[in-house]
């Protein structure tokens, strides 16, 4: 019987921080530079702008924690998830661009669509593991 191959512990915490990457940067550049973020959500139609910047930063970092911790791991997850569809069709509404933007910005849509559904499968496994458990 063939053994199945398992990765480590590292590997796997690896492989989740590497998934919530963007969002730690992103949670940390707009704290750190908050008149930045304020902008970003105008430049969106986003209002009112100061407290959807702050609730974006403590969606990004504090779901990014919940992934790292393996404290509800699966709540984070599926919040980054959700957040990243969102944002996805607020920030890259690629059909409505001329191209070259056309091309770029759907490429990102459909990259943006492959995160969420790696948000959905760390969900998955982590609602799993917890069932077995």
């Amino acid at each position: 019987m063939t053994k199945r191959w398992q990765p480590t512990p590292a590997l796997r915490w690896i492989a989740l921080l590497l998934l919530c990457a963007a969002y730690l940067q992103g949670g940390f550049n707009k704290a750190v530079d908050f008149n930045a973020a304020i902008a970003e959500m105008n430049h969106f139609g986003l209002s009112p702008a100061a407290p959807l910047a702050v609730a974006v930063i403590v969606l990004e970092l504090g779901a990014s924690a919940l992934i790292l911790t393996g404290f509800l791991r699966w709540l984070g997850a599926l919040a980054l998830g959700g957040f990243t569809l969102l944002a996805t069709f607020v920030a890259l509404r690629f059909w409505e661009m001329p191209q070259p933007e056309r091309f770029m910005a759907a490429n990102s849509f459909f990259e943006h669509l492959g995160l969420v559904g790696g948000f959905l499968l760390v969900a998955w496994h982590d609602l799993r593991e917890r069932a077995h458990d």
